[in-house]
This record gives structure tokens, sequence and C-alpha cells, in this order.
């Protein structure tokens, strides 16, 4: 895990004690050796836990700071031979002042003291009533007993072992200002904020926090970690629910249980890599850097050592098989709403701005020319016009069987398009004749150049009958198949007038055409034809049904979709290593019955791989993507942006060479993945 950037965290609500020093300190370090037995890195506890928060006047009595100041001792020299980095939180004395302050412990050192910036002074809280603020204390340091360590909040805490670990600290209010100091320390490098938090809860303070959370978690470009107080503070007139949440680049990864009157630990590992790749592709962050005037030369960094870096300790985080298809049924009509009306609305305006008398589409009865047909005649809907501008072609070859024939037959009729078909067999024999191909003297032979005579054909159709009726081609051709390469490039498949489905992946489509049926878009008996498209084998019906009725399978030879869309948002999103896209997959597909699958897929279809497999199609994916197909990509027509997964468009998310070789990314592979 950790080699491959993750990090183990941890928020604790530990049982706490209103001004009971000693039994608070016992329940901190009871929850930082059950974090040491899930091999956690970093474990946070709550706004001044080792005093507990909800102390008035009290904090203001020696007696109970000095308690505090030992108690420190304590923890740091009973923590030594635990593996997370402790943050907790302590009121301290300094200069004659007391602070409201977060406390890193790792490994038997204390590694340094961050005080809190802003003091709330309404509602509940008044703490500048006993706190001063730690705004401008830079610089410093700070004497607790034998200790003498860095005081301020200039500091970020930094792996020495694990590049991508550093660790920013604010506390409570802090995150609540319109200023977070955490904006600070990500632009000066720090991956993971850590929120010390007591904060009592009233009605939709936890939604409160989620937003908050998400949004600094995604406008920071890092990990967000928030621990609230729980049951044991909640005397006078507060309640406590003891939340800790965990973010990552907006995503929640973890949630504690709140009110629970037992001691919470919510576990998660964060993508350290990941944070870094987004930071290198949003030239805003660095900008913003650079305009602060590179806050990093502001900090001190303290240096700490993660445990347990060459120890497999499995992955305890969310991966979705279909990193474009939400697993949340909400998140999912939301997505599919989303993605179909971007396409209908990027269709809308091209049919608008070139005036076109028709939209003309190829149809086989497969996923991506019916959820073409799909958007267009919602285009025609939403515009005002009849579909019958809509020509539809249905162009059986030597491979079609008669299922998908009948499938775009009844797909055309029900939708009310203009329909006719063109056998291109004829004219495709001929064509093989005249280049004296052994299929024209009646030998069975399916090479590449008689599947592309056939899917050329279809295309050469397509644009003159455009041309003929005064409109344009719409492209059928998804997302997944341009990153692998899978269409015929120029007068092929590869090439349309507007290509409406280049931004959405096959996994997706699947999922676009369900919710169609799903909300009520068209009529019931066009909903079950699309059920019965959704059926059929994925497959380019280019070559002849074989003896035993074995249809020609795309995936057989590309692989299958699921795992290369899986490959390919880790590559284009995050621009992973081979090597830790297998490490991913593996965690996401080794057991059907581990982890969350899309709502209502079906049971039947809910496939494993093991490693060996992956690797196997990893590698052909990583050959097909950055050597084989990238020409193909390079000329590309217009189509609309769908997921923020990415695109492939030459004009947008991806701009690659066309004659590059796969070479780094296949010795990656090879050299930290086994075949076997």
């Amino acid at each position: 895990m950790h080699r491959h950037g993750f990090v183990r965290v941890a928020t604790s609500t530990p049982h706490v004690s209103t001004a009971d020093v000693p039994f608070n300190t016992e329940a901190i370090l009871s929850e930082a050796r059950r974090a040491d037995k899930c091999d956690v890195d970093l474990v946070l506890f709550p706004e001044m836990c080792l005093s507990s928060y909800v102390l008035d006047d009290l904090v203001l009595q020696s007696a109970l700071l000095d308690a505090v100041e030992n108690a420190v001792g304590e923890i740091v020299k009973r923590s030594a031979d635990l593996s997370p980095v402790l943050l907790i939180g302590a009121p301290l004395r300094h200069g004659g002042q007391v602070f409201n302050c977060a406390l890193a412990i790792a490994h038997g050192r204390l590694l340094g003291v961050v005080p809190k910036s802003y003091l709330p002074n309404y509602r509940e809280f008044y703490e500048k009533r006993w706190f001063a603020h730690g705004r401008r204390i830079q610089g410093r340091t700070i004497r607790l007993g034998e200790h003498e360590v860095p005081f301020g909040t200039d500091i970020l805490f930094a792996a020495d072992n694990l590049s991508g670990f550093v660790l920013g600290v604010e506390i409570c209010e802090d995150f609540w200002s319109p200023d977070p100091p955490s904006t600070r320390a990500a632009l000066a490098g720090a991956t993971v904020i850590a929120n010390l938090s007591a904060s009592n809860i009233t009605i939709g303070k936890s939604d409160e926090r989620h937003l908050l959370c998400k949004s600094q978690s995604s406008r920071a470009v890092c990990a967000y970690l928030y621990s609230a107080a729980g049951h044991g503070e909640s005397t006078t007139d507060m309640a406590f629910d003891g939340q800790g949440i965990i973010y990552e680049l907006g995503d929640l990864l973890g949630e504690s249980e709140r009110f629970s009157r037992d001691a919470e630990l919510c576990v998660c590992d964060l993508d350290t890599d990941r944070i870094l790749g987004d930071r290198m592709r949003m030239q805003t962050f660095n900008d913003a850097a650079e305009h602060l005037g590179r806050p990093e030369t502001e900090y001190r960094r303290i240096g700490f050592s993660v445990r347990n870096m060459e120890r497999d300790i499995g992955l305890r985080r969310p991966i979705r098989r279909f990193p474009f298809v939400p697993n949340d049924p909400a998140d999912l009509h939301q997505d599919c709403y989303e993605a179909f009306n971007i396409q209908v609305d990027g269709l809308s305006r091209r049919l608008e701005a070139t005036g076109a008398r028709s939209m003309v589409i190829g149809i086989s009865g497969g996923l991506d020319s019916t959820h073409a047909l799909i958007v267009a005649a919602r285009t025609c809907d939403r515009l005002g016009l009849s579909r019958k501008m809509i020509r539809g072609y249905t162009m059986p070859g030597f491979g079609t069987s008669a299922g998908t024939k009948s499938n775009a037959w009844r797909l055309m009729e029900a939708f009310g398009i203009t329909a006719e078909e063109i056998d291109i067999r004829p004219a495709a024999t001929l064509m093989l004749q005249d280049m004296d191909h052994p299929f024209a003297g009646g030998e069975p032979v399916y090479d590449t150049t008689f599947e592309n005579v056939q899917a050329g054909l279809r295309t050469d159709y397509l644009f003159r009958l455009a041309g003929q009726h005064g409109g344009f081609v719409i492209g059928t051709g998804d997302l997944s198949e341009l990153a692998l390469g899978w269409c015929t490039y120029g007068v092929g498949d590869q090439m349309s007038h507007y290509a409406v489905n280049s931004g959405v992946p096959k996994t997706l489509i699947q999922y676009l055409i369900r919710w169609v049926t799903r909300t009520d878009r068209f009529e019931p008996e066009t909903d079950a034809i699309l059920e019965d498209i959704l059926a059929t084998e994925i497959t380019p019906e280019l070559v002849p049904i074989g003896e035993d009725g074995e249809v020609q399978s795309t995936q057989g030879q590309v692989g299958p979709y699921e795992l290369n869309d899986f490959f390919l948002h880790h590559v284009i999103r995050f621009g992973q290593r081979p090597s830790k896209v297998a490490f991913l997959a593996l965690h996401a597909w080794n057991d059907a019955q581990q982890g969350l699958w899309p709502e209502e897929f079906p049971e039947q279809a809910k496939n494993a791989y093991d490693l060996a497999t992956i690797r196997l199609w990893l590698e052909k994916f990583l050959w097909r993507f950055f050597e084989f197909s990238q020409f193909k990509r390079s000329a590309l027509p217009n189509g609309p942006k769908v997921s923020s997964g990415g695109a492939l468009s030459p004009r947008g998310d991806w701009r690659a060479p066309s004659d590059a070789v796969a070479a780094v990314w296949k010795a990656e592979l090879a050299a930290r993945v086994p075949e076997k």
C-alpha cells in the first residue's frame, strides 16, 4: 500500500470525562493502541480531548494546566512503540497566555505544537475569554517538561520515507473562517489536513461540516480529516455527536457513527499520489501558490518516519469497480441525467448551427448506435422537430445476425424515424474481388482487411447519404473504443461529422440506456426493445457466425470493457503508474462478493478477476492506448465531453503524440507486477 503512495489515517472519538485528565489520558492511549493494531499511520483526536473541551473558567486553573502538561509527557513516553502519529488537543501555557493547541506525537517524540488561529466568540462559544489566538505565532518553540519543540502556525509535519505525506493542522473554528489556515498550508505543500474539533451538535450542523470538509478538500486539492468531540463532552447546555469525517479531493471516504456511546475509530487509506497528480494538472493551484509568494518558504517542516512501509497491510479504501458509474442510486440518477442532457445539448447546438435538414445514423442494433439514436430522438423532441429528419440505415454485412438486424428495425420503427436498409455485401464482395482478396475466391479468410472493407463501406454510404439529404453523420463510437483504437480509421467508424458518444465510456452507455427505460423518456414498447438490446452480446459483427453459432466477441479480443474502463479512468484522470493501476484493480475486482455494485447490476454479470488476468489485459491496454491508437484520436471529430474523468479529444483533455511507444509503461508493469 505505502509503495503506491497510500497513507492509512483514522479519526478517533475517545471516551472523555470533563476535566478528568488522567481518565482522558488513558482513553487516548487506548484508542492509539487500537489504531496501532489497524496499522494506522495517523490518528486524529478531537479538540482539547486531553482536558475535555467544555471547561469554561476551569481552563485557567493552574492545577488543570499542570496536569495536562504532565499528561503530555506520559503520552509521549507510552506511545513510543505505536505506529501512528497522534494528533491530540490540549490547552497549553506559553508566555503568560493560554492557547488551544494541537500536539503531534510520533514514536516517543513530541514533534511540534500548533495553536488555534481563530477563536469563536459567538453563540455557545466564548473562547476569547480564556485563550490567545495563534495567528502571529511563527518560528517559536514551547517547552513542555523536558521537551523543547517547535510552536506556531507555521508548521508542517512531513514523512521522511513517504514523500507525498505532508500534514497540516488546523483547529475547529479555523475552517469556519473565510480564510482557513489550511488553504495556505496546502499551497505550502500539505497533502493531508487534519482538523481537531469540539463543535457541539445542533440540527443541520453535520451537513455543514460535510460541506466545509468536501469543499476544502476539493478547493485545496488535499485530503481533509475532521474529528469532533463526542458523548463525554455533553454537559451543561450542549451536546456532542462525535462525528469523524474523511474526505479526499471532494470524495467522502469514510465517516464514523454519530452519537455513539462507544469510542469510535474511522479508518481509511488516503492516496497522496492522486492528490499530487491533481496538483500537477491544476495550474490554478500552482498559480495561487506563486501569487502568495510561495508559502512553502514560510513553513517549518518537522520530519517523522512512517512505520510498516514494507508490510502488506491490505487496503482500506472504497474503490469503485466502475469509476464512471456511481454506486449510490441518487448519484447514478444525477450522473445519467447530466450525461444524457450534455449529449442532447451538444447535438442540439450542432444541428442549429449547421441548419442541417437531416441527421444520418448507422443503426446496428448494438449499444452505441442505439444510444446515439436515443440522443438524436430527444434532440428532435427538444427542438420541436419531426423525428423523421433522423435517417437511420441498417447495413447488414457478412457477420450480421438476424437478432441484431431485427433489433435495428424494431428500434427505428419504435422511434418513428426515416428507416432504410442497405445490404453492403454486394459492394463489399466487389471491392474484395477488385483487391484480389482470398475471401472473394471462396477462402474463409476473415482478416483486418475483410473487416475494414465492411466498416469503411458503411461509413462511405453514410457520408454520401448525408450529402444527398442535406444532413450530417452522427458518429456512434464511444470513449472506450477510442481508448483502445477499436475503430476503423478514416473512411470507417472513427470518422463522422459529430461524435455524440465520444465522451461516454461503454460501461456508462449501458446505464444511460437503462436510465432512459427507467425514467419514462419514451413509450413502454420502446423501453422493451432497449432492454433486449442491453442483453445482447457486444460484437462488431464483421465476421460470419461460426458453425457452432458463436458470434465474434469484441471483449474476447480487447478484453472486458469493465476492466478497460477502469484502466482508462486511472490512466487519463490521475496518470497512475501501471503497477498502481493493477494494485487498485486487484482490490476492486478480486472478489465479486466484496464491495458495492451499481444499482440493479445483474447478479450473473458480477465478475471477478485475479492478478494474472488483470495484468494480461492491462498490458494489452497500455500498448493499445499509448502506442497503437493515438493517431486515430489525433483526427477525431467534435463530440461533447461528458465526464470529469476525462475525454480523449486532441483539442481537450488528452493531447499526445501520434507516434509514441508504450515501452516505459510496459516496463514499469513488468518490473513491479508478476505475470503469475
